[in-house]
Order: C-alpha cells, then structure tokens, then sequence
C-alpha cells in the first residue's frame, strides 16, 4: 500500500483487514515467498549455499532463534543484518510509545493505556524495515539496564511510584519489539547478565529493581560467537545456550571461486580515472595466500585467518601496482608479483603466529607468498610446455624486473627471450603493454619457484637467469 493508501489510526486499521503477524511468522512468510519466486535469500554471501544457508532456513522455517558460531571473517555479522529482508518493509505501531507496539495487542502499561484513551482513534505510526534492527556488542561492562531497562529516577521525581510500570525506561531489547536483536560476541557478556536473558527468551518476563513485569516481547533474539574452545574471555552458560533453537556453523570459502568472489565484492575500487585490469592468475594468487595460511602450522588455526585478510591484501597489491603506474605516468593499473611483497604490512597484522622469535613473522609470509604462486603457475602451465623458455635462459639470457620498471620495458625484455610471448598469451595477458608486464612476471616467477631459474636481488631489481 502507499503512503496515501495505508490507515493512519487502529480504526482504519481494524476497517482495512490488516493482520499484524507475529515477526516469527512474518518472516516465515516472506522467506517462503522468496523461495518459491526463486529470489536469492541472502545476496553478497558467498560459498554458503550448500551449507549454511540450509540451515537458516530450516530455523526461519521452525520459528526458532539462531546463534552463529564460528571465527572472526566468517560474514557472521552480514547474515544476521540481511535477516531483515525477511520482515515486512512496513509495519504499524502505536504513535508515541517507547517500545514498538502491536496496535491491536499492546504489551506496555503505556500502550494499553492509550488503547483505554483513543479507542479507534489511537494514531500510528508505520515502522520501516531498517528500524526494527537491534544490534549490541557484548563487552564485560553491559549491564542488565543497557539490555532490558532500569528505573528512570526523572520519571520517580514527576511524582510516580516506583511500583508503577511507568517509572521503567527500557533497555535496547524491548525498544526491539516488533524487530530482530542481534547480540555479537555472545560469550563476552557477563555470566550474570547472561543469566538475565533466560526469561526474555523463554517466558517473557522482565525482573527490575525487585518487582516482575509481564512483558511478552515479540522479538527474534539471534548471537554471534567464536567457537568456545578459541574464545578465553567467557563462555556462553548452558542454560541460554540452550534456549537457541538452532546453532548454525560458519565456515570459511571452501573454493577459490568464493574468496575471489568476496574479494571482488569487498575491496575499495581504484580511483576512476584509471583503467584497472586485474588477471585471473593474481586473483588466484591472493585467495591462495589465505588458503595455505589456514592450513599453515606457523599460524594459530584458532584464531582464524579472516576473508579480511584476502580483501587487505588483494587492496595493499592494487595499491603498489597504482603507486607504480602513478610514478611511470601510465594509465592502466596491472598488479605483478613483484607487487606481492607489499601484501605483508597487511596480513601481519590479520593473522595470529603460534610462537616464533622476533622477525620470523615476515620470513613465514613470504614463504605462504611462494606457495601460493607456485600453485597457481602450476595449474596454468607444465613445465614441459615451457622448455624452449628454460633453454635460452641456461643458453645465458637475463632479464631484470621490478616493482617499479614500467610496463613497456617489458616488451623488450620478451622479445629476447624465445617463448615468452605464446605461454603469456595463454594466461590472456596480452591487451596491454602492463597485462604483458604483468604475465612476464609471473611466468619468471613460476619457473624460478620451480626451480629452472635462478633468482638475484639487486638493489630494487631482480634478476632471472639460467
């Protein structure tokens, strides 16, 4: 209905044959009548379709609450906000109350009293979508006002008793009402406060300052948390661990295609007066730095290695090839190996090292770096294919390459080197003088990690030779 159309007062409501739906059965519906259109549930979630996304469903079906476990960069956070596309994009509530009200059933001492007031004539108000989202970070300080209420001693001082329901100013779960409340980091509150939420799930009432309110909010309560087993700060008391319907497990991409997908989605753009062509192969290259590094003994596999971790490193890569193509005057943006390097500042600080002297941390990075290209190169080449390549570099050829050589250097450097130009035609690198660059880079490498090339650092450079 449009804004001309919809009822302004519980009357014209009650005329129109609007049914306010309970938002568990609300969101079941609209979840069903996306399915049955075919529209993607959860859009920007990638690598999830076969395995979490299931079992969203199944909860959203069984109108149950959901905690998500898993570890840091596992779009946690991003499911539980898009839950709100499964609510209405308007719902009416009563005008002026504090807590969201069902216009027709008032759960507030406040509401049912404007109800006893204006009758049909009680206003209201149409709440969006976006509105009806709480969110709250778990941290030790939380106390049981921030989430549920207190006494509001202003309210006591205008003469009302504090027996009076009135005297209350609510928390952030019942100003949810009618919403979705996502508590992040779940086991980080405080046992006690912990223990203060079981009747807001279960029964629905509310203990403040000594005295019970029936208060039967109708609210999806959803949490987030790391594995237990990672997380030392606290642990989420079985009592309300219990009172979870579902708990669905995260996961990172279990294909490439998926991080890279992520990486597409997620990394800030190059500014817009350059031309940006990124090769598959280096795409590649970052999503597998990540890979091997969660499988790596010198990183912490508890703490996790985030998808942040290939979004920092694929935008510290970009920006070096920019840095390069500002200084050489080229217009076209084309990351190389030799930009590799610079991913390090970036996955330092995204990853956790199990114990290792001073200094190690880089050297490990590197290595994870070498790994990833070496696998990439040799899903796009046999080495069999690239021997006339290794006999005129063991025939004497060298060449020199570096971050900040420009592009056009390169074609020369091709030319003198008998092979070079149909395997980069293979990897489909050759539109540009830096697509060219880019490839000859990476077929050097890939030889050099193989172990046909030798490899010598000088100054910035970097020599190849037989």
């Amino acid at each position: 209905m449009t804004i001309l159309e919809r009822p302004r007062t519980v009357g014209e409501l009650k005329a129109s044959g609007y049914r306010v739906l309970p938002v568990r059965e609300e969101m079941r519906k609209n979840l069903i009548a996306k399915m049955r259109n075919g529209d993607e549930l959860f859009p920007g979630i990638y690598g999830y379709e076969e395995t979490v996304i299931p079992h969203i469903v199944n909860a959203i079906l069984a109108g149950q609450d959901i905690i998500f476990l898993g570890e840091r960069g596992q779009a946690k956070s991003r499911i539980i906000r898009s839950l709100i596309t499964l609510l209405d994009e308007e719902t009416p509530i009563l005008a002026g109350c504090e807590v969201p009200e069902d216009p027709f059933h008032p759960i507030t001492q406040a509401g049912r009293d404007r109800i006893a007031e204006k009758g049909d004539s009680a206003e209201l108000d149409w709440l969006p979508r976006d509105k009806r989202y709480g969110e709250k970070l778990a941290t030790p300080d939380i106390t049981i006002a921030d989430l549920i209420g207190e006494v509001d001693p202003i309210k006591v001082a205008e003469g009302r008793y504090l027996s009076d329901e009135l005297t209350i100013h609510y928390g952030l779960i019942p100003r949810t009402n009618r919403g979705i409340f996502c508590i992040n980091e779940l086991p980080d509150l405080a046992e006690r406060i912990q223990v203060g939420l079981l009747n807001i799930m279960e029964e629905r009432d509310v203990q403040i300052r000594g005295y019970r309110i029936r208060l039967p909010l109708d609210v999806v309560i959803v949490a987030s948390a790391n594995p237990e087993d990672y997380t030392n700060r606290g642990r989420i008391i079985t009592p309300l661990k219990d009172r979870y319907g579902a708990q669905v497990r995260t996961h990172y991409p279990t294909k490439i295609e998926h991080e890279i997908g992520i990486m597409d989605a997620e990394h800030h753009p190059v500014p817009g007066d350059f031309t940006v062509v990124v090769p598959r192969y280096m795409k590649e290259v970052i999503a597998e730095i990540s890979r091997l590094a969660r499988r790596s003994p010198d990183v912490n596999q508890r703490s996790g290695v985030s998808v942040r971790a290939s979004i920092a490193n694929y935008e510290s890569m970009l920006a070096n090839a920019l840095r390069r193509a500002i200084v050489t005057g080229e217009d076209t943006v084309v990351p190389r190996v030799s930009d590799l390097p610079f991913v390090i500042p970036a996955l330092s600080g995204k990853v956790e090292f199990e114990t290792v002297e001073d200094g190690r941390e880089d050297q490990i990075i590197e290595k994870l770096i070498q790994g990833a290209v070496v696998a990439v190169f040799n899903r796009y080449f046999s080495l069999g294919e690239l021997e006339q390549v290794i006999a005129r570099f063991k025939a004497g050829a060298a060449v020199e390459v570096g971050d900040m050589t420009p592009s056009a250097d390169y074609d020369t450097l091709a030319r003198q080197v008998e092979g070079v130009f149909p395997a980069i035609e293979k990897l489909g690198t050759t539109g540009s003088a830096a697509e060219e660059a880019s490839g000859v880079e990476f077929l050097l490498e890939g030889l050099h990690l193989n172990k046909r090339l030798n490899k010598d650092k000088v100054g910035g450079k970097i020599q190849y030779r037989g």
